[in-house]
């Protein structure tokens, strides 16, 4: 039997590790743009030119992160309490829809301050209540998890379709979408933030909706690491046997991690629906809610390494943009093949590194060990 690796200290789990997936996985798609006859060099350059190099690009970089923040956070809650929560493209939906009727109902009478916290309660309840009743199938029925989540995704998208052409859609508009909210409803720009820096912003979806979701993330550590609830949500994650046996009730805790899931995948639909489009209108999550997968394995279900994460793949998302402007041999989907290797090392291949890591830590470790000893020795 082989021997067990040593301990690593939290730095290294959950920023070394993570930084050498996230290298390799760059390598491989430089070899990846090689390959098809480009620069990996000067592609690379683009992309981070084209996410970070003028204020507008950061501007659009931290909108596309927002969503992700929110979807990651959803994705780790459930990953604590062993669930795995694929259905975050649907409750987004779902929440867009509590989103918008509350911006459609109060959007001519009260001031955006006073609609946003309706909003944030819209949202979150609807995408709960999406995400309720595959966790009721998991915790009185046993329905795996992923299979109910991943279905009910779909049947959002038909219902979001349904709703958008015969229910929502105003009398002769051609697009399934909501009307245009008025003013109460439309989600003052943090633009001014980046020009503090000297960055200067012609005009960008960049919202206060970012604050929501660092204020979102923040909630997530407390909760997860300073509260009861959050301590039998990482006891049944780590052992049902143990949590039953601790008295903690399967059920109500299965329930209530994807009740919280839930809400937080539905606040995604913030950003884009208040604080971009204005409307609800089809697809309008574009893949967010499975982006947020990648976000919360790279960022080790923590939400210190959740917020840069999104950021990478906003990054990725903002400057793959540009990529594909400037480097004709490079298509959007070869930005997916991207965050697929990145999704793949972060992922699937989390623990490819970690045995030489952890074994290059107790080489350390027991020489320290030696030094003292000898040091023992002499005194």
């Amino acid at each position: 039997m082989s021997a067990p690796y040593a301990k690593l200290p939290a730095w290294a789990d959950y920023g070394l590790i993570p930084l050498i997936n996230l290298l390799v996985a760059f390598f491989v798609a430089g070899l990846v743009v090689l390959l098809v006859g480009e620069n990996p060099l000067r592609a690379a350059m683009i992309l981070i030119d084209g996410a970070l190099g003028r204020g507008q690009n950061i501007a659009y970089t931290l909108y596309y992160a927002t969503s992700f923040i929110f979807t990651g956070l959803a994705v780790a809650v459930a990953f604590h309490c062993s669930l795995f929560n694929i259905g975050g493209e649907g409750q987004a939906y779902v929440g867009g829809l509590g989103v918008a009727l509350v911006a459609l109902a109060f959007d001519n009478i009260l001031p955006w301050w006073l609609t946003f916290p309706l909003a944030i309660a819209g949202a979150a309840a609807f995408g709960a209540a999406w995400a309720f009743i595959p966790a009721y199938f998991q915790a009185k029925r046993g329905s795996h998890i992923v299979i109910t989540t991943i279905m009910f995704n779909f049947i959002a998208a038909s219902l979001m379709v349904y709703l958008l052409v015969n229910v929502l859609k105003p009398a002769g508009l051609q697009a399934p979408q909501t009307r245009t909210f008025a003013e109460g409803a439309h989600l003052p720009k943090l633009n001014f933030m980046l020009e503090w820096f000297g960055f200067t912003i012609r005009s960008a979806p960049f919202n206060l909706s970012f604050l929501l979701a660092l204020l979102s993330a923040f909630g997530v550590w407390v909760l997860i690491w300073r509260t009861k609830l959050g301590y039998e949500i990482r006891m049944r994650g780590h052992s049902p046997k143990a949590a039953r046996y601790a008295g903690v009730s399967e059920t109500r805790i299965i329930i209530i991690t994807m009740l919280i899931s839930g809400a937080l995948a539905g606040m995604m639909a913030l950003n884009p629906v208040l604080g971009d489009q204005h409307r609800l209108q089809i697809d309008f999550v574009t893949g967010a809610g499975f982006v947020g997968i990648a976000v919360a394995l790279m960022g080790r279900s923590h939400p210190a390494g959740i917020v840069p994460a999104a950021i990478l793949f906003g990054m990725l998302y903002q400057g793959g943009a540009e990529l594909a402007f400037e480097m004709p041999g490079i298509s959007r989907d070869m930005i997916v093949i991207i965050q697929g290797l990145v999704i793949l090392f972060a992922g699937a291949l989390e623990h490819m590194f970690r045995p030489s890591v952890q074994a290059l830590f107790a080489g350390f470790n027991a020489a320290d060990r030696d030094r003292s000893d000898a040091r023992g020795e002499r005194a």
